[in-house]
């Protein structure tokens, strides 16, 4: 049985203006990886209600999980959560367990919840909330969309709350090869023994150190003798 599936939205004009360099896509691959999620797409879209609805809705309908980062704060240009909302044909108001829970956090703080942080408490109708250790803002969930945080300590503070509850498949294991010869030498072994294990996700990453051409090739996949065997196979072919 093949494995759940997830795409990713980074949401966010200071993504794409490159002011800020985007970490949590990273970190979230690495964590569905160990839980056999598959993520299949990223897509980086601008704080403009249209792009954001347009990737939910196409985004969730073609896989299992989709996860949300950025643009669910206090200030005018957080839109995330009510393009969700369109998205989806949902009310968003304050509601009264978020409200709770930033009232609680601010109280502590000695910090006023003004307007502008009450709006972080403004949740889609029949969404369940995200658990934020860091700053309690919460993140929501509405059908299969996670909708989180785009500071990176706050966002992984967020998966961690949300991954125990999703259903994985067999998490992928890899291996390494390093192969000090250019690509062109590399790709007919290497094509003939993907078409031999099919099961198997093979790739080849070249680099160039010291003057020397080469290339590391991957082997991923959900079972790992036969990675190990593929690897093998790889390593006898460039003895």
């Amino acid at each position: 049985m093949p494995n759940p599936t997830a795409a990713m939205i980074v949401i966010g004009d200071e993504i794409l203006s490159g002011r800020t360099r985007d970490s949590n896509m990273h970190h979230l691959a690495g964590a569905l990886t160990d839980v056999g999620i598959d993520l299949k797409e990223v897509r980086v879209v601008s704080d403009d209600h249209g792009a954001i609805i347009a990737a939910v809705q196409a985004l969730s309908v073609a896989y299992t999980h989709v996860f949300t980062s950025g643009g669910i704060g206090p200030t005018h240009d957080d839109i995330t959560a009510d393009c969700v909302a369109a998205a989806f044909n949902r009310e968003i108001d304050v509601r009264d367990d978020a409200r709770q829970i930033l009232a609680e956090h601010y109280a502590r703080a000695g910090t006023e919840l003004n307007d502008a942080r009450l709006r972080m408490a403004r949740i889609p109708e029949g969404a369940t909330l995200i658990e934020n250790p860091i700053s309690a803002a919460p993140g929501f969930v509405v059908e299969n969309v996670h909708v989180m945080a785009g500071v990176p300590v706050v966002f992984e503070a967020m998966v961690a709350s949300v991954l125990p509850g999703l259903t994985g498949g067999r998490p992928l294991t890899s291996q390494t090869l390093r192969i000090d010869r250019g690509e062109g030498d590399i790709a007919g072994p290497l094509g003939a023994l993907a078409q031999e294990y099919p099961r198997l996700s093979m790739g080849s990453y070249p680099f160039q150190k010291d003057g020397i051409y080469g290339a590391h090739v991957v082997i991923r996949g959900s079972d790992p003798g036969m990675v190990e065997a593929a690897m093998d196979k790889l390593k006898a072919a460039f003895a």
